[in-house]
């Protein structure tokens, strides 16, 4: 995946243009969400092996034996990881019962995108939220843009299975970072959205917070050390078409995702704004209708077998 910068249209500006419905100047933004990004560390994030991990990972020195000495730590980690890599997700030829075999036949990115997974669930927790709003279903709308990101993949012959996954899941991560460090903004937010037909949740977050989910989940990935293509896929997923056409693929795919996910009505819709899939952006990712026609077929029995892999831990 091309991890060259956005176009000069397409830096992520704290206000994104034509969006823009709050008072707050880009170094407000920018403040506020260094601000709830250093709150949300207080409060709900990866577990300190997940970041270890990932950070393991990050050195190109790094070996399989270092990333299972970190994993044996966590054995309820490792079971999950081995029980992903079992799964019929990888479609493995017969059982791998070590991190190290694992390593060896899918790469340490790949394992490291595993444990991310399998540690997400935690940070869904948090229940109803508002009568417009339960963490629970932003986890199931995850799963499912997170899965048919994964079907669309393979389509388009990309590869990178767990990448494309991951990547679905984690779009819509900074609602999670506006939940738990300004929940009563959000909160505000839906409202506004009740009160104003039409209004997207990027205009009514950015009314009432200064910023919008899109900021706060690119902002968290950077925290995070995460690589630039998912910053990409938090910081554009709702306008993939402003990133350079080399960044554009996995976002794009996202995009798709969630509006194929949203219109199926899996978990909380409220967050796309439109059903419409550009057919420029289509033609870039070399995507057809009858194409996504099949994925949405083939999503209810994949997102049960993703929920599976993932409900050890996952919000009630």
């Amino acid at each position: 995946m091309p991890t060259t910068a956005p176009n000069s249209n397409a830096a992520a500006p704290a206000t994104p243009g034509g969006n823009a419905t709050g008072p707050a100047t880009p170094q407000d933004a920018d403040q506020l969400i260094a601000a709830a990004i250093q709150e949300i560390s207080h409060i709900a994030t990866l577990p300190e092996i997940t970041l270890k991990i990932i950070k393991l990972v990050e050195d190109p020195e790094s070996t399989a034996q270092d990333l299972n000495k970190i994993i044996t730590h966590d054995p309820a980690l490792g079971a999950r990881i081995l029980k992903v890599v079992n799964s019929a997700f990888y479609g493995l030829p017969g059982q791998i019962g070590s991190i190290n075999r694992a390593v060896v036949l899918l790469g340490l990115n790949a394992v490291k995108n595993i444990a991310i997974a399998a540690s997400l669930a935690k940070l869904f927790r948090g229940g109803q939220i508002c009568p417009q709003f339960a963490a629970k279903d932003l986890w199931t709308h995850s799963i499912a843009v997170g899965t048919c990101t994964r079907l669309l993949a393979e389509k388009v012959s990309l590869g990178l299975p767990d990448e494309a996954f991951l990547a679905g899941l984690i779009h819509d991560l900074g609602i999670m970072v506006e939940v738990q460090a300004r929940r009563s903004k959000f909160v505000e937010a839906i409202e506004k959205m009740d009160a104003t037909p039409g209004l997207t949740l990027r205009n009514a977050e950015q009314a009432a917070l200064g910023a919008n989910h899109e900021q706060f989940g690119a902002a968290l990935c950077r925290a995070w050390k995460f690589p630039v293509s998912f910053s990409y896929v938090t910081g554009f997923h709702h306008r993939p078409m402003e990133l350079a056409q080399s960044n554009r693929t996995l976002t794009g795919l996202v995009h798709v995702a969630d509006i194929v996910a949203a219109t199926s009505k899996l978990g909380f819709t409220r967050s796309i704004e439109t059903e419409q899939i550009a057919s420029e952006l289509l033609q870039q990712l070399n995507l057809t209708q009858a194409q996504i026609d099949e994925v949405r077929v083939a999503m209810p029995a994949a997102m049960q077998t993703a929920t599976g892999l993932l409900a050890d831990g996952s919000p009630a």
